[in-house]
């Protein structure tokens, strides 16, 4: 009686380890072994998420639904280095307007040069502490404090990271749909106090927003859209100078 008591003692003390790792690491092994995401053969909006060329055995099959998209997202990551190219449209009642913005992001560092619908090609040079502006043509910069959405912001696009700290409630529909031919992740949602509707398709290939849109009593106010193709890692020769001609990073090759 006493050996079986300890044989129980024991079990229980195991248990008790197993639960407490998998309460410490099961939401960082939940992320690791979450898959990208590609369509399937039929679109319906929602469905299973895979990873192809695998068995069934080697992925876990993830439905992208409100629910679970932040969890999803969660797990896609942005390139450490790459070079892009993208479209900013804002629109309004009787007319619109567009910039071609180019962005450089390389580390910590971001340099994008955006031509405004004026004609005029505005710099912005920021590494997450400090953003550094100027207008093309001139050697005189200002500079701002930053932080890690200040990129975005000099591009004019949301930061899609933002739907990880929504509620629940504010995610209105989830699911995952070519773009631009391009697999993307859709969140549709709507924070709480404001009166836009905001899309984002995030690619599961480059983790980057490929399109973005706000809609307004039904009539979509805003758009940007980057459908070319990523090149990563950051060319070489990109530059991330002052205009006076003061280098702050310079790209490992």
């Amino acid at each position: 009686m006493e050996q079986k008591n300890r044989l129980i003692f024991v079990v229980a003390i195991v248990a008790l380890i197993a639960g407490a790792m998998f309460t410490s690491f099961g939401r960082s092994l939940f992320a690791l072994n979450t898959p990208s995401v590609v369509l399937p053969s039929s679109s319906n909006g929602t469905g299973d998420v895979s990873r192809p060329g695998e068995s069934e055995q080697n992925y876990q099959r993830v439905e992208v639904t409100p629910q679970t998209v932040a969890g999803v997202v969660a797990t896609l990551a942005r390139p450490a280095s790459y070079y892009r190219e993208l479209t900013v449209e804002t629109f309004w009642e009787g007319g619109s307007s567009a910039s071609q913005v180019q962005v450089w992001a390389d580390g910590a560092w971001s340099h994008s040069r955006q031509t405004l619908p004026s004609g005029v090609t505005r710099h912005d040079l920021t590494d997450g502490e400090t953003l550094y502006y100027w207008y093309e043509g001139t050697q005189q910069y200002a500079q701002a404090p930053a932080d890690e959405r200040s990129s975005d912001l000099a591009q004019h696009i949301p930061t899609y990271e933002a739907v990880l700290e929504l509620e629940p409630e504010e995610i209105l529909s989830a699911g995952y749909e070519a773009h631009g031919d391009l697999p993307c992740i859709l969140a549709e949602v709507r924070p709480a106090g404001s009166r836009q509707l905001q899309r984002f398709w995030i690619s599961v290939d480059s983790g980057l927003l490929v399109s973005a849109e706000a809609e307004e009593a039904g009539q979509v106010v805003y758009r940007m859209s980057a459908y070319a193709p990523v090149q990563s890692p950051c060319p070489g020769d990109a530059s991330f100078a002052l205009p006076d001609g003061t280098v702050l990073h310079t790209v490992e090759t």
